[in-house]
């Protein structure tokens, strides 16, 4: 486990990768023992890289180059929406729903009030995570703000989802993991439990005809809410089809700044021994990577192959709130 020295390492470490990044890329990039997600925590890690007061991360990567390059994407001008209804009601995989009450009805008008029941982090709702505090290992978040430090603010005191506030876009890459052969059911989505790894991005890039470049949002199609249409909410301890912790060293070699899923990103069982969410612990923390939870592909997965393209301008625009660990959203894929 790492240790109150763990800061220092994961520091070290990154301004290792900084002078031989190459090195990484010709490692082994199995993850499989608690000690390879050791290794990867701190081998892979961004803390200082752009500097120590730095509340972006990855997101650094979309240069104002990378955006004026992402807006020539558009071509057919066709909009769609990459969430999923808000939740209003309980289910086996929706412990927390938004209670939303009518406040006035009158001649002039009406207003209504929003409240979620718990957090709206979890399995439901439409999301992205802060690269700070949400998620923390052995009391440290990205480029080394502790839990204390939390504790102590009340809050989100550095990279908090405000650090976010002037949107995101960028270049998004839907991948389709029901493209891979044999992966898919005949009803078109994969089974709980189903892992992508780092050679089937590299499969999906070749089927589907991209390439990650630095600065990219990579998402990850796995038919999660056609399956729940079909056959209902199922618990998480059944499993999720998701990202293997492997895919992390895709992450830094490719430059991604975010990623998105279609339920919580990380494959379950996980399949790296005391761990439960890997590849959370390795973006937010070591690498500083953005996450979207419980994104809603479905539409776009069918607007991107009747294109025959799966690139697009990706926007969002999370919540202005300061010190928040997160924000409900509504990104947007433009073809």
């Amino acid at each position: 486990m790492m240790t109150k020295n763990g800061p220092a390492r994961l520091l070290l470490l990154a301004l290792i990768a900084g002078l031989g990044g190459n090195a990484i890329a010709q490692r082994d990039h199995s993850i499989t023992s608690h000690e390879d997600f050791e290794r990867a925590m701190v081998e892979l890690s961004n803390w200082g890289r752009w500097g120590d007061q730095d509340e972006l991360g990855a997101s650094n990567l979309i240069t104002a180059a990378k955006r004026v390059a992402a807006a020539a994407l558009v071509t057919e001008g066709i909009t769609v929406s990459m969430a999923h209804d808000v939740n209003q009601e309980k289910a086996v995989d929706a412990s927390t729903v938004l209670n939303r009450e009518v406040l006035r009805v009158s001649p002039t008008g009406a207003s209504d009030r929003y409240q979620y029941d718990g957090s709206y982090h979890g399995t439901i709702h439409s999301h992205l995570d802060s690269v700070n505090c949400h998620f923390m290992y052995d009391g440290f978040g990205y480029n080394g703000v502790s839990y204390q430090a939390v504790e102590a603010a009340g809050e989100c005191p550095s990279g908090s989802i405000h650090a976010q506030r002037e949107g995101i876009f960028t270049r998004g890459i839907l991948f389709d993991a029901t493209l891979l052969p044999g992966r898919a059911t005949a009803d078109g989505w994969l089974e709980p439990g189903t892992a992508i790894h780092y050679e089937d991005l590299l499969e999906l890039e070749r089927i589907q005809g991209v390439s990650v470049q630095p600065g990219d949002v990579i998402l990850l199609y796995t038919g999660r809410w056609k399956r729940r249409e079909a056959l209902g909410p199922w618990p998480t301890s059944e499993g999720v089809a998701g990202y293997h912790a492997d895919v992390a060293y895709f992450l830094k070699e490719r430059g991604v700044s975010f990623i998105g899923h279609d339920m919580w990103n990380d494959v379950s069982p996980s399949g790296v021994p005391e761990i439960n969410l890997p590849l959370h612990n390795l973006a937010l923390v070591s690498m500083g990577i953005g996450i979207f939870d419980n994104l809603d592909f479905e539409q776009v997965a069918e607007v991107a192959a009747r294109l025959g393209r799966y690139q697009f301008l990706f926007t969002a625009a999370p919540l202005r709130i300061p010190g928040g660990m997160g924000s409900p959203l509504n990104p947007i894929a433009t073809f």
